[in-house]
Formats: C-alpha cells, sequence, structure tokens
C-alpha cells in the first residue's frame, strides 16, 4: 500500500476544497512547442481561430524575418468549460506533457508513429508485429511487454482508441492524419483510469478549416514502399469536417515482411444550437501482411534480414516447429515463409459525443465509442482466431467559476467500459498458407470496468495554481480457458481440460501538483501521482513455460510518482525542460518470452516492487533566422528491489531453483536515448520553401534477462531529409510539396525490437551463461538498412 498522508491528503483536498485550472501561458506544461494552427487544442468546442497564416510569394519575400518573432497570443484565454474539459485530454494542468506539433513532422515521409513520437522526450519505441505495430513506452512502461501497445491510454480526438482489456494497437495511426499529437507523461490513472501507469497519448487530427480544401499525396522509395493518401476538410456554417484516408504497401526490408494496409479517419462536429455540440468519429483500418519470426541474438548476427530463408536449415534463419499431423506427434522445423505466418486483421471504431452548455460556466458531456478488433493471427505455432468488440461510455460534467475570490475549474465525470469475446487458438500445421490443424484451445473472456473520477483545479495566486484528482474504480474479470490435450499419436481425440478465472479489483488514484511560475522566463513543477493496471484476462491462462495453465493469482500492478521539474522560456527562440522523477512500483507486471514452440509467446508474472527513476529533457531553439535545433533525451534507471525467480531444470518434473534478483536491472530498458535534429528553412527570397535538416537518433544497449546476462547492442542512426514548399497562383490549386529523405545514410544494422527473455538453468541448478542465452529465438527484430523514400503533397482549393 502508498503512505496513508499521500493518499488521504489527496482526498481531502478533492472532497473538501476546490483547486482550480489557470488556462494561461504559465501552466503550459510543453516541453516542445505547441504550434496550434493545424491543431488547436480544443478538440470539440473552440474559441475563435486566428487565419492560417498565408505565405508570399517569393518575389514579395524581400527580407530574412527576425529570430525572434513576437509570440501569439494564449489560446486559454477567455476558455469555455468545454473547451477546458478538451484540454483534460491534451494539456492537464499539472501534468508532465509534450506536445508534438505537424510542423514537426510534416515535411517528412512520416510512415508510423516511431517516425514521429521520438521527438518526445520520455518516448521510446520498438518494432511490433506488421509493418505500423510499434511498441510505444512512456518511462519504458511498454518494454516489458512482448507485443502491441499496453500501460498507457491512448484517445484519437478525445474517443478512446485502448480497448477495456488494456491493448492499444498502433496499426490504424498514419501520422499524416493529424495536427499534432499530446503526450502526458508519468501514472495518470486519477484522470484516464486502468492501464495509464506509464501516462496518455492524445492523437488529434487536422481540423477541417485548416485544410480548407483537400489533399492528395504519395511517398514511395526503398523495399517497393508505396503510400497514397488523400486528406479533406472544411468548415461550412455550423458544420465542420475532416476526413483521411490511405492506402500503404510495401515488400518490407526483412524476408517475409510484405504488407498491405488501409486506414480511414473521419471527425465530424455540428453546432447544432448555442448550446449544443454533436460530434461523430469513424476509424477503420484493414490490415493484410505477411510476418517474418523473431530471431535469437546470434541468428541476428548471422542473417539479421532473414534472407535466403525460404527453406529451413539456412543460417540464421528462424524456424518453428509444427505438428505434422496438426495436433500432436513428430513435429518439422519450417520457416516463416514455408509456413505462412502472417495477421489478416480489421479494426472499426465509431464514436459519438454530446456537449451542452447548462450556462456559460457548465458543460456536460456524454460520450459513446464501440470498437471492434477482429483478428487472424498466424504468428507462430499457433494461430489467434477471434473478434473483440467493446463498448465504452462515459459522462462527466466541467465548471468554471470562483471559490473564495479564486479562479476555479472543477471537474466530475463516472464511466463504464466492457469487452466480451470468444477467441480460439488453433495449431497452425505444415502446408503454406498458414494452413490450420486443430484447436490448441478457446478462451471465453469478459472484462468490465467502471468507475467515478474527479479534479480540481484552483488558482491560490496569480503565480500560483494547484491541482488535486482522485479516480475511483472497479475492474471484473471473468474467462473460462478450455485446453484440449491429444494425447494418442494420431488419434484426433482431444481431453479438454478447463481453467477458470473470476477476479475483482478495485482501484484508487490520487494526484497533488503544483505550479509555480516564478516569473515570466521560469515556470516551476511538482506533482505526486499514482497508477494502476489490471492483468489482462488471457495473462491469467499461460504459465511460464508457454503452455496453457493457471496463472490466475496475477495481482493488479500499482505505481506512486514523484516529478519535479521547469521550463524555462527566455524569448520565443528558446524553449527548455527538464524533469527528474522518481516511481516507485508493486507488483509490476513483466513479460517475458517463453520456451520455443510453445503454445503462447509470452509469459506474464508480478515483481513485487520495483523503482523507476530518470530525468527528461527537451530543447527547442531557434538560434537564427531560418535555423532550429530540436532534442529530447531520456535516462531511465529501474530496477528491481524485490524479487525472486523461480526457474525449473530442463526435463519433466525438473527442480525448481530459487534466484534472487533485487538490485538487477529491469529488462527491455535502454538507460539512454535521444533524438536531435538541426535544420534550416528558407523564408525568403527565390529559394523560399526550402529546407533541409539532419537527425541522429541513439539508443543505448540494454538488458534482454532477467539476470542480466545478455544485452542487446545499441546503435546511432543517422537521417537526412531536404524539402520544398511552394503556394501555387492557381484557381484550383494551393500548394505543392515535396521532400527526399535518406534513412540511415551510414547502413548501420540494429536491433529495432527485442522483447525479453527467460533465463534458463542446468540440471544441476546452475544459470546458463550469456552464450547459451544467446540462443534464445523470439526475441529480435533487424532495423531498416539504409532506405531512399520521396513524397509529394498537392493542396486543392
Amino acid at each position: 500500500m502508498y503512505p496513508p498522508r499521500v493518499l488521504g491528503s489527496a482526498s481531502l483536498l478533492v472532497l473538501g476544497s476546490a483547486l482550480s485550472l489557470t488556462p494561461s501561458p504559465a501552466t503550459a506544461q510543453t516541453a516542445l512547442p505547441a504550434v496550434t494552427v493545424d491543431a488547436p487544442r480544443a478538440a470539440t468546442a473552440r474559441p475563435a481561430a486566428r487565419k492560417p497564416a498565408v505565405r508570399a510569394s517569393a518575389r514579395t519575400r524581400a527580407r530574412p524575418p527576425s529570430a525572434n518573432p513576437a509570440p501569439s497570443a494564449s489560446l486559454t484565454a477567455g476558455i469555455t468549460p468545454s473547451v477546458a474539459r478538451a484540454l483534460l485530454y491534451q494539456a492537464p494542468n499539472g501534468q508532465t506533457e509534450t506536445t508534438i506539433d505537424r510542423s514537426q513532422f510534416d515535411n517528412r515521409p512520416s510512415f508510423s508513429v516511431a517516425d514521429v513520437l521520438r521527438e518526445s522526450p520520455g518516448i521510446s519505441v520498438k518494432q511490433g508485429n506488421g509493418p505500423r505495430d510499434i511498441g510505444i513506452s512512456i518511462r519504458g512502461s511498454n518494454a516489458r511487454n512482448g507485443f502491441a501497445i499496453r500501460n498507457l491510454v491512448i484517445f484519437d480526438d478525445g474517443f478512446p482508441v485502448t480497448q477495456p482489456d488494456g491493448l492499444s494497437r498502433s496499426d490504424l495511426i498514419d501520422p499524416k492524419a493529424y495536427g499534432a499529437i499530446d503526450v502526458i507523461r508519468g501514472p495518470s490513472s486519477a484522470l484516464f483510469g486502468n492501464y495509464a501507469t506509464g501516462g496518455a497519448l492524445n492523437f488529434r487530427t487536422r481540423p477541417g478549416r485548416t485544410i480548407d480544401g483537400s489533399e492528395y499525396g504519395v511517398d514511395g522509395g526503398s523495399f517497393g514502399y508505396l503510400n497514397n493518401y488523400l486528406a479533406a476538410g472544411k468548415k461550412v456554417g455550423n458544420f465542420e469536417y475532416s476526413l483521411f484516408a490511405s492506402d500503404a504497401r510495401g515488400d518490407g526490408f526483412i524476408q517475409n515482411s510484405w504488407f498491405n494496409t488501409q486506414t480511414v479517419n473521419f471527425l465530424g462536429t455540428l453546432h447544432a444550437t448555442p448550446d449544443d455540440r454533436f460530434t461523430i468519429k469513424f476509424i477503420n483500418n484493414n490490415l493484410d501482411t505477411k510476418l517474418p519470426i523473431r530471431l535469437s541474438l546470434n541468428q541476428y548476427y548471422q542473417n539479421p534480414f532473414q534472407q535466403g530463408c525460404e527453406m529451413a536449415g539456412i543460417a540464421g534463419c528462424g524456424t518453428v516447429s509444427l505438428f505434422n499431423n496438426g495436433f500432436n506427434g513428430t513435429r518439422t522445423p519450417i520457416t516463416a515463409i514455408q509456413a505462412g505466418l502472417g495477421r489478416e486483421d480489421r479494426r472499426t471504431i465509431v464514436g459519438g459525443r454530446w456537449e451542452h452548455d447548462f450556462d456559460n460556466t457548465t458543460t456536460w458531456r456524454n460520450q459513446f465509442v464501440f470498437d471492434d478488433r477482429n483478428i487472424n493471427q498466424p504468428t507462430g505455432t499457433t494461430s489467434a482466431i477471434g473478434d473483440f468488440p467493446s463498448y465504452n461510455y462515459m459522462s462527466d460534467v466541467t465548471k468554471r467559476g470562483e471559490i473564495l475570490g479564486m479562479e476555479s475549474t472543477t471537474y466530475f465525470g463516472a464511466f463504464y467500459n466492457t469487452l466480451t469475446a470468444s477467441s480460439d487458438t488453433r495449431n497452425v500445421m505444415p502446408g503454406g498458407n498458414a494452413k490450420l490443424g486443430l484447436l490448441q484451445s478457446n478462451t471465453w473472456s469478459d472484462t468490465t470496468n467502471y468507475g467515478v473520477r474527479a479534479r480540481e483545479e484552483l488558482k491560490l495566486a496569480p503565480n500560483l495554481t494547484a491541482i488535486a484528482g482522485i479516480g475511483w474504480e472497479t475492474t471484473l474479470l471473468k474467462g473460462i480457458n478450455t485446453s484440449y490435450a491429444y494425447n494418442t499419436p494420431n488419434v484426433p481425440i482431444a481431453t479438454p481440460r478447463l481453467v477458470s478465472a473470476d477476479r475483482q479489483f478495485q482501484n484508487t488514484a490520487p494526484e497533488l501538483a503544483l505550479l509555480y511560475k516564478l516569473n515570466p522566463e521560469w515556470l516551476l513543477r511538482a506533482r505526486v501521482a499514482t497508477g494502476y493496471g489490471t492483468p489482462q484476462v488471457g495473462n491469467l491462462f499461460v504459465d511460464s513455460t508457454g503452455t496453457t495453465g493457471n496463472n490466475t493469482q496475477l495481482k493488479a500492478q500499482k505505481n506512486l510518482g514523484y516529478d519535479l521539474g521547469f521550463d524555462w522560456t527566455p524569448n520565443s527562440a528558446l524553449k527548455f525542460s527538464v524533469t527528474g522523477f522518481y516511481e516507485f512500483f508493486r507488483d509490476e507486471l513483466v513479460t517475458q518470452a517463453t520456451p520455443a514452440n510453445a503454445p503462447n509467446a509470452s509469459f506474464t508474472f508480478n515483481a513485487p516492487k520495483s523503482e523507476h527513476r530518470g530525468v527528461e529533457l527537451a530543447a527547442d531553439w531557434k538560434f537564427y533566422p531560418g535555423w532550429r535545433f530540436t532534442a529530447a533525451y531520456t535516462y531511465l534507471d529501474q530496477y528491481y528491489t524485490e524479487y525472486t525467480e523461480a526457474l525449473r531444470s530442463p526435463g519433466a518434473g525438473g527442480a525448481a531453483f530459487n534466484f534472487n534478483r533485487a538490485g538487477n536491472k529491469i529488462p527491455g530498458i535502454s538507460p539512454n536515448e535521444l533524438t536531435a535534429r538541426l535544420g534550416y528553412e528558407q523564408t525568403w527570397g527565390l529559394l523560399a520553401g526550402l529546407g533541409a535538416f539532419v537527425e541522429v537518433q541513439w539508443k543505448d544497449s540494454f538488458y534482454m534477462d532477467n539476470a542480466n546476462l545478455l544485452k542487446a547492442p545499441g546503435y546511432e542512426l543517422v537521417n537526412l531529409n531536404v524539402h520544398y514548399k511552394t503556394d501555387l497562383a492557381s484557381d484550383y490549386f494551393k500548394s505543392l510539396s515535396m521532400y527526399v529523405e535518406v534513412r540511415n545514410v551510414f547502413d548501420r544494422t540494429y536491433v529495432a525490437s527485442a522483447n525479453n527473455i527467460a533465463n534458463s538453468v542446468t540440471v544441476d541448478g546452475i544459470q546458463n551463461p550469456a552464450g547459451v542465452l544467446a540462443n534464445t529465438t523470439g526475441s529480435i527484430y533487424a532495423g531498416s538498412p539504409r532506405a531512399f523514400i520521396a513524397g509529394m503533397k498537392l493542396a486543392f482549393k
């Protein structure tokens, strides 16, 4: 349990006094600039927008602009309650937050979220199981997970795209659809509920009025990559809409990684009356991709891109061992190409939101989301098949006013979400095209979350703002796993085995924060907050050997975090932010790869106690007209403080040996990550619109196992970009943008993803050394070799 003084103080402040939001530049937590012409802060009801800046033609630009332009007016001055509510998903006061603006990625071929999220400190990414399937971590939150995204909550224009079981996937995210991305770092369950132990992300599509017409673009380059995309948007009277659609395909740089994916994203808002706004959200993604096999470290060194792996037996080629008859007996090792491994998934999200202003101080909001995830995933020895429909409803009230003469914003909300599904795990057998054998297991699951949350924000003094919040939530996990054992050779008669789970978790998450504006240049920040995350139903039915079993004793993980930082903005040309944090975890959920040929690829366990600490730095410096330097750096130090791991010796009924991991680093965590960019934009003269930048990415080496015996190598990459944009004097066309980018200029071979691996012991209980662990498969994907990508975008009136 956390110290009662912290929890008690938080509850007292929330229930007994009102603490308020001060929507002004003094309280903005953005370490990087939040340019909001393309994506205003308010997702639904916004203050009057400034007109987009119109670039003069090259002939009219007579002299370079000043290096220190006048700062823009605050977009939050005099905001309404509905805008204050929208800010809770974008830049909540007291949170440690960064906004990545479209200007930072509009002039490059941004294929996946990995290309843009590196602009924020605290973020790390790793390649998942598909072209746009990226494992996103905030302060290492997802580094311990084997696939998809966990331990953070994701929104799209304020609509949740994290399902009730805590699973998020980035397959449906094409960065070109968005105007800005808000990164909220640190435990945030008081505001965002279950699974927000690492923080939250909010992707904001471009408002229709900033598109004001339509755009067509195309990117193409190395490894057969081709992306055609379309954006359209308009504000007509009381209705505003934006539509984005893309079709991306490619051969991939690893053998058997061909892909074909389509995405549609629509947002429409109708101001039906002066007091009522209706918003509709629609997202659909279809994914058809082949999938390579994750390698061992030694295989990676031998053949990182799995070339020549049409047949098993080639050095460095990963294989899976499949039952010849599809259910028991003799196995044959075959490659991903021979087996036909891949994914064929669909994700559809439909949401609606109604906002009603009772008066000019109070807004009531109701929101409903239907989210359906349909999967067909023969990714190894088995294939996961199922449909996962979920329903999410939330209702809240936001009120702005005064308490004892101090500006106040009060928020109170309730929510309910549920997911019920039945999914099959079937054996994959030789024959190609992901030929399916007999049923290995079926899981029926029901996940339900409901609760309430409150938040009070108060401007105690002109330069001091206090924030307090609290969330309470109940999570119900119910499941029945039926596994099928085919005990007689070549006889397809199964003996079913049932394991059931019926778990209930209750969690409370308080938070407190103070913001002190020392002077116009310095903002000091302090925060203490909590987070929690329950296990997934599927985690309850996989044991440490990777077979279907009983793991129903898993507990919810909880963390208590302290943040202390400052933002320094001496002028409009320089922004510098530093945040130090220290987080204490109880029962942290850690996932690691299971042995080769296990029916389940990963196993989840609780580490009783661990500590996470680190430093985040962000800089944005326009040091000379046209020149800009940005940097995002993260230092992470995460280790177990209490955890004893039991390892069994090989063979049936092997003895168990215990190993104390206290003091060991948590695997999967890179201690140092840096993204730095130096760019130049010519904004005047004959070459106006021409720009270029050089970018450096550095990721330090990190441990892959709990014993800290084996490390995945780090890397440094250099990217080069040249781009050009010009306005067009035409009755039909508005502008033309073009760019060319060279990625991994020096053609480094590097690890783009390394899942944690399990340690092992000899029959005598001695841990196997790094040389043995380096042969453990199911871990590594290589990153892209040198690649050339070019693109263009034409905007129509």
